[in-house]
């Protein structure tokens, strides 16, 4: 190669580059679903096998405090759709069970981030677990997705199966009901209908958003054959179940980013990987930090959370200060040079310039967390975190930097600091509103404190009695 042939090379890869990095991004948000914090190798999981997420990973940014907007499912999501605090617009539970509304659900009033940027022509599409309204008129389709693949519950069998056998209750493609005989196992769906989605749209002239909610590795625990083999070590088969499960779906995100790679997309794309809320109370690993799902303590709300952007942000960073799923669209809005009709409803921040050390300090100084009504809450404040526990009845004040476990409460010895922090949740809970329906979750935490508690009486029985 001479050096004119050489030097023109370069030219043309300079105009290449330049031209990605003036194209509008791609977004694409992957949901796991009751993924604990430890069940990911970027997090120090050896047991759980996640190379593709781990890859995600090095070629981005990983959140070491990374916080879910909510302790458990659907409220969390309506968090991450509207960039808002839920409970400033009454959806703070997960759906009623049997007797839910018409318009219970994910309001109309609210401004979805689907809808936005489809009003900006982005091709737009939901796979997976929808969760934010049963009705017909809050289904994804209606709600700015141009197409969509997956169930509106929020739970599914995997196999596909419907609940009370009605087709309606099943995976629906833009609502329509996806036969089972085309139906293999959701999470391998989930992925190929990823795939397939953006090997037809990238090479049209816009860009695209997808919303890749797998409802993995949320019960019942199910899994094929060909995923428990990567977690044959494994000697608690509920874990190894679990963690099929996880495999499975690290494995549909590996091909899902290769199609990206494949198709010119990787360097173009914004990719956001995160777990609704903290992991369950079994199978899951939130170590090392305290509690689960439903939980405002870390196990509960701190979660595996990765951001990549391949071809504008320096990957291989892990960033330690404090982030919120909250965060994502206002990230998403700049990065794409899209505006919001009321930017100042948005509860987070764009984090890209945080990461990228061009705005000092930090995201947040301050972040909340409610449940039904404030049957618990809580706060972080800089390093101190405060939990109003509303199975414990108590209130509880760690230093994070010293404490992150939270093994050791000094509500007791810091009480001007508390005081501080309930005055500020005070005036932010002002904000909100009550609860547009209700579900059982406060009921059913209390009743596991009481379980826990049983437990310890047992075990200490003996003690007394010997003496």
């Amino acid at each position: 190669m001479n050096k004119i042939t050489l030097l023109f090379g370069v030219f043309l890869l300079s105009i290449t580059l330049n031209a990605q990095k003036d194209k509008q991004p791609n977004v694409l948000i992957i949901l796991s679903d009751d993924q604990g914090w430890g069940d990911v190798g970027f997090n120090g999981c050896t047991d759980i096998p996640t190379p593709n997420l781990d890859q995600l990973a090095a070629d981005g940014v990983i959140f070491s405090q990374g916080y879910a907007a909510h302790p458990y499912c659907s409220p969390s999501r309506a968090g991450l759709l509207s960039g808002r605090n839920q409970q400033r617009f009454g959806h703070e539970n997960n759906l009623p069970y049997t007797d839910a509304d018409a318009d219970d659900g994910f309001p109309l009033t609210q401004l979805m981030m689907s809808e936005l940027l489809s009003d900006y022509d982005f091709q737009t599409c939901a796979i997976g677990k929808w969760h934010l309204g049963d009705s017909i008129s809050l289904w994804p389709d209606k709600r700015g997705f141009d197409d969509w693949y997956g169930f509106w519950g929020g739970g599914m069998n995997y196999w596909g199966k419907p609940k009370h056998n009605d087709p309606y209750h099943g995976v629906l493609r833009n609502g329509v009901p996806v036969p089972l005989d085309e139906i293999t196992y959701l999470t391998d769906d989930f992925t190929n209908e990823a795939v397939n989605y953006i090997d037809g749209y990238v090479k049209k002239d816009k860009p695209f958003f997808m919303y890749l909610a797998y409802n993995a590795p949320h019960t019942p625990i199910q899994v094929t054959n060909e995923y428990t083999k990567a977690v044959s070590h494994i000697e608690d088969g509920e874990r190894a179940a679990y963690g099929a499960m996880v495999y499975a779906m690290d494995q549909g995100i590996g091909k899902v980013i290769q199609k990206l790679k494949d198709e010119g997309e990787y360097e173009n794309t914004l990719i956001f990987f995160y777990s609704d809320n903290g992991g369950t109370r079994y199978r899951a690993s939130n170590a090392p930090y305290r509690g689960y799902k439903g939980m405002l303590f870390e196990g509960g709300i701190r979660v595996p959370f990765i951001m990549a952007y391949p071809g504008h942000l320096k990957g291989g960073k892990t960033y330690h200060k404090m982030v919120s799923a909250l965060d994502i669209y206002p990230t998403i809005l700049a990065a794409t040079g899209l505006k919001h009709p009321e930017p100042e409803t948005l509860a987070g921040v764009d984090i890209m310039p945080f990461v990228k050390g061009k705005k000092k300090g930090e995201p947040h100084t301050d972040l909340y967390w409610r449940y039904s009504d404030g049957a618990g809450y809580a706060m972080r404040l800089g390093k101190y975190k405060m939990v109003m526990s509303g199975f414990k009845k108590d209130f509880f004040l760690f230093d994070m930097e010293q404490d992150p476990y939270e093994h050791t409460n000094i509500a007791s010895e810091m009480p001007e600091k508390l005081a501080e922090m309930k005055q500020l949740y005070a005036k932010w809970d002002k904000g909100n509103i009550k609860a547009l329906w209700q579900d059982p979750h406060a009921a059913n935490l209390s009743k596991e404190e009481g379980g826990r508690q049983k437990a310890l009486d047992r075990a200490t029985s003996g003690e007394k009695s010997n003496k």
